[in-house]
């Protein structure tokens, strides 16, 4: 693991969400995917972001940690020969590729790398 990558905070309705996290705590806008069921902030300077995700589009949504490594299929290789139980295989995302997972006291995690960017 190399850094934080994004925390994921389930919402019930994203425009009240949105405007909530834009009005009140004062968080800018990082993107706007409300059609696919994400939004994120920045957190002042900082490269990880609080994606909030729509529980209407992701059903089985949760409080999520990303980390970030440098490939996530070997690091799901080398994670599913220790026992971490996926919840999926490996998905592509805008910036690489992502997978997630529950630990052991029912906590949601994710690993994901930059490779689309490289």
């Amino acid at each position: 693991m190399k850094d934080y990558d994004n925390f994921f905070l389930p919402v019930d309705d994203i425009t009240s969400a949105k405007d909530y996290y834009m009005n009140i705590l004062g968080l800018s806008l990082k993107f706007d995917f409300s059609n696919q069921g994400m939004i994120a902030f920045n957190v002042g300077d900082n490269e990880p972001a609080i994606i909030l995700k729509d529980k209407n589009k992701f059903k089985d949504t949760k409080p999520t940690t990303w980390f970030v490594v440098e490939d996530v299929n070997k690091e799901y290789a080398q994670m599913k020969i220790k026992g971490v139980k996926f919840i999926s295989s490996p998905f592509p995302i805008r910036t690489g590729m992502a997978v997630e997972f529950d630990d052991p006291f029912g906590n949601r995690l994710g690993i994901t790398d930059y490779s689309n960017q490289i």
